[in-house]
This record gives C-alpha cells, structure tokens and sequence, in this order.
C-alpha cells in the first residue's frame, strides 16, 4: 500500500512539475499569504530565533527578515519541486558554481574533497554539482532520512537525477572508504548547521549571538581520509537565480587542532547569514537542546585552561 501511495504522490508532484516556472511563483505568492498571515507557520520559532540571533536591530527590521525569509521559503518549496523535471540547460542557467578550477587542482594531491553546506539559499540546486565537476569525480551528498517516508523518497529522487551519489549519514565513513579503495575520486557535501542529538554533541560555540552545539563529525572523517576541504559561499542574486563560490577552506586537514575547521566552518555560516538573513532556515528550532549554567562555566574555564597551555 505504501508502494501505491507514493507512486501516485510522485506522479502528482510530477505532474505539478510541468508547469512553467511563473506559474509556480504565481502560486508561491498564494502560499506565501496562506503560510504566512492566515496558518502562521511556525512563526513563534521564526521570531524567537530572529530576536535572539539580532537583538541589535529593531522590531521593525526583524519583520521584514521575517516576512522576507517566508516569500523565500514559499519559493524554496515551489523550486524544488520545479528541480523534478526541470531540463539540464535550465538547472546550469539558475544554478552557477565558481571556483570548480581549484576544486581540480585539489585532485591532483587529494583523492576526496569536502563541501561544507548550510541551510542557505536553496541548497537542493547544489545537488546539480555533479554537471560541474571535474571529469571521472563522482560527487555526493550526505542525508538523513526525513520522518515521512513518501517525502524522503521524493526528495532522493530529486537529488539523484543529476547523476549523483545520496549517502545516509549513517554510513558516510564506510562509503567514502569505498570510494577511496575503488579508486573513486569524489567530491562530498555535508550538510552541517543542524543541531545534532545529546550523544552526537561534543562541541558548544557561540553561533548568531547563542550558545549552540555543532556537529564535529565532518571534521573527524575529513582527517581520517584527508579531505581537502571547501565551504560553499551560495548567493541568490535574484529570484529563481543562486550562485555558489567554492571557498577553499583548506588543502592540509591535519595541521588543524581540534574543532578548529568546525568553528571555521561555523564563522563562515554566520557570515554568509549576516549579509543576507532572509535566506537560511529559521523554522528549524536550532536551539532546542541547551546547556545548564554550569555546564557553560566548566566550558569557559576549559577553554581559558588551553589558552594558558
């Protein structure tokens, strides 16, 4: 039965698809009003991260990052939908990489390279890479599974069709292995501004103006397989248009101290949100889990306890 329903969920999506990409901002702008002002989606979360994350502006300025962010979000959804069946030719117009001549010249010492992603711009276009990348590289991105099963399927469809590879967090080491004892040059991306579970937390750092636990794993497995590493600086010059800089972050992962990339990684993120805050995605409650007082203390006096040492 769950074969059948999404078959004919898919088959609707694809349908929807088709249409021609004004009349899905047309219906983007409906949604914006229907999400927005009248089923108010998750707008406590929304303003609550706003103020915590910009005190210093004021309440008028945070309603218009607000009311911009959600006239992005409508079109988010809308895009990725259009991303089903939309032709090659069209994706490589909407989606631009620059900096893919440095990501080759990192080939010639490395045998993967690593893409750090935020939740930024629209960051399903990034899947397209694949189209980008240097001859014989396999590119893939890592996931983890959506708690709806019809809405995963769909989204690995729509990731899959350029090409690349869609990897389960779960089993990210061992299929980079794989690549690696293969021979199979490859080009990786994480996702890595979610907020990760109590036991994958090893690392609290100050993040848009809040004590924020990161994720430290794409930094672990980038030393065990020598990564070269990249931050993907996504811009959205106009509606329906991004354009991705890879920034190389480093060519040398193992001269970096601990959590060192991570935080880097981090302060890049924040920069990018800084410039332009409509375009990353505050519905998600990134800071759900946090840390007692004392737990903050004992951290403060670890880290002044490494600086002296």
């Amino acid at each position: 039965m769950k074969q059948v329903s999404y078959y004919v969920f898919y088959g609707v999506v694809y349908l929807f698809s088709l249409l021609p990409m004004w009349v899905h901002y047309r219906l983007s702008d409906l949604m914006y009003v229907l999400i927005y002002h009248v089923a108010r989606y998750r707008k406590g979360v929304v303003e609550k991260n706003l103020k915590n994350a910009f005190p210093e502006k004021s309440d008028r300025e945070r309603r218009s990052i607000e009311r911009r962010f959600y006239r992005f979000f409508c079109d988010y959804m809308v895009e990725n939908v259009k991303l089903l069946t939309m032709k090659k030719k069209n994706v490589i117009r909407r989606m631009v990489f620059e900096g893919m001549d440095d990501i080759a010249r990192s080939f010639e010492t490395h045998d993967v390279v690593f893409i750090y992603l935020g939740h930024y711009c629209n960051w399903e276009y990034v899947a397209s890479l694949q189209w980008w990348s240097p001859p014989g590289v396999k590119c893939a991105q890592l996931y983890s599974a959506l708690e709806s099963d019809t809405f995963n399927r769909l989204f690995l469809a729509i990731r899959g069709r350029y090409g690349g590879d869609n990897i389960n967090k779960k089993d990210s080491l061992r299929a980079i292995m794989r690549y690696r004892q293969t021979g199979q040059k490859a080009i990786i991306g994480f996702i890595s501004d979610q907020g990760p579970k109590w036991q994958n937390i090893h690392l609290w750092m100050d993040f848009l103006n809040q004590d924020t636990p990161v994720f430290t794993g794409t930094e672990r497995i980038a030393k065990k397989v020598n990564a070269a590493i990249y931050y993907a600086d996504m811009t959205h010059p106009r509606r329906g248009y991004y354009r991705c800089h890879m920034r190389c972050m480093t060519d040398n992962v193992t001269d970096y101290k601990e959590n060192e990339l991570t935080i880097d990684y981090m302060r890049l993120l924040e920069e990018s949100i800084r410039k332009v805050p409509p375009f990353w995605l505050w519905t998600h409650n990134r800071w759900k889990r946090q840390r007692t007082a004392e737990e903050r203390k004992q951290n403060i006096q670890e880290v002044h306890h490494e600086a002296n040492h």
